[in-house]
């Protein structure tokens, strides 16, 4: 990093200095016995503070933290990087095999994800995810074969009645966006480009039963940014329409519909409802103004019901406080649904919304660490709050009986009395009270994206 250049990575986000292995974890409370498997997550960790990816919070090297639980007991935790060829060569060892896109090998830092018992850490705008261990060692970079033309994404949506991984790519390069289908063997399906204009960066989408939806929204690739030397080059554009596209799961047709300029990088869920659609997602107002994180307003959870044969589009606000990191009970994923969760946390608009005006009309609590239980159906919400210092993570949730909300809610919390994390599993349906079990880890875990619970 240039002298002088400031850094993201500071508070929940300092990155932690070493590679850790801890067996038979201190648990205080009871795990639950139906829980086996690994809570996994990824997120932004440079080697060192001086490396160009530590100027930008979307370019530090992935590193991923993890707990096995098996039999009612914490096995290990685990927290490995992402080893690309760059981060192997600084930690002395010998690049890992596999395939690269257009020069674009990223050491991926923003989701991990299981798909036919394998595991892959994921990252978007043209890179290959990376193929873990059970033990997250790295294996290598992954095309799936040959499967990939190109890099893959960040998301993805698995639909439950299939059992088919869907993801859109992008890269600067390419005039289109790619539907990518996986099926439940990890073999790619199905390419299928959509034309898109001006390189748009899309970090998201969703999944209906009839439809996969794109958000074409104003962050585009910026040439200007690119040749000023911004290492992420996309910028807001007002030139560039807003909208977003339905394209048929049967026919492969799009239908676009305009929208208000706003920016999404996360969704909660969407479903088809009659004729219409619904889509719920972290909304806002901007983003990537002059190539920066840290200006555009504050996000809100929001809900966009379109009418595909009128072009119509209502737009309602759920809940006007600002959160992110939105998930639900992927069982659900694409059909009708009642529960949601997200997170308020003050590290991160600390860091990412330092320059918002907003931020100094509110309350102390509206980002003191908490996870928020959305009953969409009734629209309330409950919250948990963890105090400052306790920078929560993403909350994610495993069910355990059918009911939509029977299960548990899983999140990396940092104890500050300790100066290390804890795993804290909730019952989704006593939200509100005493966690079910705490698993105290032996080091911190900063604040980083995306995780999941991976069975088995």
């Amino acid at each position: 990093m240039t002298p002088g250049t400031s850094t993201p990575y500071t508070g929940g986000f300092t990155p932690v200095t070493e590679e850790i292995t801890a067996f038979d974890l201190e648990v205080t409370g009871r795990i639950p016995a139906e829980l086996d498997g690994r809570y996994l997550r990824n997120g932004p960790n440079p080697l060192s503070l001086d490396d160009a990816g530590a100027g930008h919070l979307f370019l530090g090297a992935g590193m991923v933290h993890g707990v096995r639980l098996r039999d009612g007991r914490a096995e290990w935790y685990r927290n490995r990087w992402v080893r690309n060829a760059a981060v192997s060569e600084r930690l002395g060892e010998q690049p890992r095999p596999g395939p690269v896109h257009e020069g674009m090998d990223f050491a991926a830092n923003t989701h991990v994800i299981g798909l036919a018992g394998r595991t892959f850490a994921t990252v978007e705008a043209g890179a290959l995810p990376y193929e873990l261990g059970y033990e997250l060692d790295t294996i290598g970079s992954c095309d799936f074969g040959g499967g990939l033309p190109g890099g893959y994404a960040a998301h993805t949506h698995l639909d439950p009645a299939t059992g088919e991984l869907h993801a859109i790519a992008y890269f600067f390069g390419w005039d289109h966006h790619q539907h990518i289908v996986i099926d439940p063997g990890g073999n790619v399906t199905k390419v299928a480009r959509i034309p898109v204009p001006d390189a748009p960066m899309a970090h998201d989408f969703a999944l209906t039963e009839r439809y996969v939806v794109i958000y074409d929204l104003p962050v585009t690739f910026s040439m200007t940014h690119a040749e000023q030397g911004h290492r992420l080059p996309y910028a807001w554009n007002d030139a560039h329409a807003a909208r977003i596209g339905l394209v048929s799961r049967e026919s492969g047709d799009v239908r676009w519909v305009e929208v208000e300029p706003c920016w999404v990088f996360h969704t909660l869920n969407a479903y088809d409802d009659g004729d219409e659609v619904v889509v719920d997602v972290v909304r806002y107002p901007k983003r990537f103004v002059d190539a920066r994180l840290d200006l555009g307003g504050l996000p809100t959870l929001d809900r966009w019901t379109i009418n595909p044969a009128t072009g119509k589009v209502r737009q309602t606000r759920l809940d006007d406080r600002a959160q992110e990191f939105p998930r639900m009970d992927e069982r659900r994923t694409g059909r009708p649904y009642r529960y949601g969760y997200t997170a308020a946390t003050r590290d991160v608009y600390e860091v990412i919304h330092p320059k918002d005006a907003e931020m100094e009309d509110l309350p102390d609590e509206t980002f003191d660490n908490t996870l928020i239980k959305h009953d969409l159906l009734r629209g309330t919400q409950e919250s948990r709050q963890f105090g400052r210092g306790a920078y929560v993570g993403e909350p994610v949730f495993v069910g355990s009986g059918a009911a939509e909300d029977d299960g548990y809610v899983l999140c990396y919390v940092n104890n500050a009395a300790r100066g290390a994390a804890d795993l804290v599993i909730l019952s989704a349906q006593d939200f509100t009270g005493e966690p079910v079990a705490t698993v105290h880890l032996p080091a911190r875990v900063p604040l980083g994206f995306h995780g999941s619970w991976i069975a088995g």
